[in-house]
Formats: structure tokens, sequence, C-alpha cells
């Protein structure tokens, strides 16, 4: 089985993967950051680094899906291929860091893998509001992530809820985290558990 969970920067999901991977013992497969070689760079020159950043991670999350349907396990995965293809990439192109040739590129790129790999058997969505995120990131205290502008979460936020709108390739859950505490509070943790299975063997 394979659980993806999905949501802005700061929204939880690193967290609450960690979480879902000890109450289920489902193996927790995590996005690839303190070892990214670009998030430095892409921070200090968004528009010089845009595609770089995002091919990068289009590679490393299609191997991941690869490794994930070839173990057999079930596993929880830290963000998923789509959100490079339906928000970052988007995004900077919309705000003129990406260029058409190279969001052309990438869309292309994306296309030919996603056509190889199946989507994931739950998808859950994490909503949070932009000062939710920004509180997050503030706790969390990566260095690269103190130049991020609130007009960017933002409209990242404004297409994630267009992606969910749209989004048909399995189950989704949505849950919104702002009045949540998943990672201190277990009753919060249960609420969210409670909804997943739920969704993965209906109501009893």
């Amino acid at each position: 089985m394979h659980i993806a969970i999905a949501g802005n920067i700061g929204s939880g999901k690193t967290t609450l993967t960690t979480l879902l991977s000890r109450h289920f013992n489902w193996e927790p497969h995590y996005e690839s950051v303190d070892d990214n070689p670009y998030l430095q760079s892409f921070y200090d020159d968004m528009r010089r680094w845009s595609f770089n950043l995002q091919i990068y991670f289009l590679n490393n999350r299609f191997r991941q899906i690869v490794k994930i349907r070839e173990s057999g396990k079930n596993i929880v995965q830290d963000r998923t291929i789509y959100e490079d293809a339906r928000i970052f990439a988007p995004n900077l192109h919309e705000m003129n860091l990406m260029t058409d040739r190279d969001f052309d590129n990438y869309q292309s790129l994306f296309e030919l893998m996603v056509s190889f790999i199946q989507p994931p058997d739950l998808l859950i969505y994490l909503r949070a509001t932009v000062p939710t995120l920004v509180n997050q990131i503030q706790k969390r205290g990566r260095e690269y992530e103190e130049s991020i502008r609130l007009d960017y979460l933002k409209s990242l936020n404004q297409l994630y809820e267009k992606w969910m709108d749209g989004y048909t390739e399995g189950k989704k859950l949505i849950v919104t985290v702002d009045n949540l505490n998943f990672a201190d509070k277990p009753e919060d943790l249960g609420v969210i558990i409670d909804k997943i299975n739920a969704e993965l063997h209906g109501l009893f």
C-alpha cells in the first residue's frame, strides 16, 4: 500500500509521515531536503535555479516511486511527484521565475514519467492557512527558508486548492491542520488516524 502526504511548505508533512509510520508500522519515505544541492541556491536566486531545482525533485521522486512499487511494502511518502508539476513548477512559471522554454520542457518530462507510474492508494492533503505555515516554518528554523515570502506561500496554497479540486487519480483525504497539533497531542493524531482508517477500510 502506498500512502502519500501532500501539503504546502510547513504544513506538517514530515511530522505526520513519521507519526503514521510508527502507528501503522508503515515504512516512511522522506523528501530529500537536507542533502538537496540546489535548495539554498534556489532561495538565494529563484529565477536562476528554479529549473534545476524542479528537475532535481522530479528525478528524485520518480526514483522514489519506482522503489516504492518494487518494494511490495506498505509505504507512507512525504510529498508526491504531482506537487512538483501541479504546484511548484506552475507557480514558478506564473511568477516569471521559470521561462516558458524551461516550463514546457519540464512538463513534457513529467508527463512522460507519470505514464510509467501508479498514483498513491490514498493521498492525504494537509490544508493550512499562511499564518500556520509561517509559524511552523519559523519553529523548525531552517536557514534557507528564512527568505520565503508570504506571497509565495499564498500562491502555492491557491494552486494546492485548485489541484485538490480536480484530483481524480485516486482516493484523497483533506485534513485542515490549523487547529490540530498532531505532533504533541495524541487525540489530534487520533482524529487523523480515524479518518485514514475510514478511507482505507470503510466505516465500521
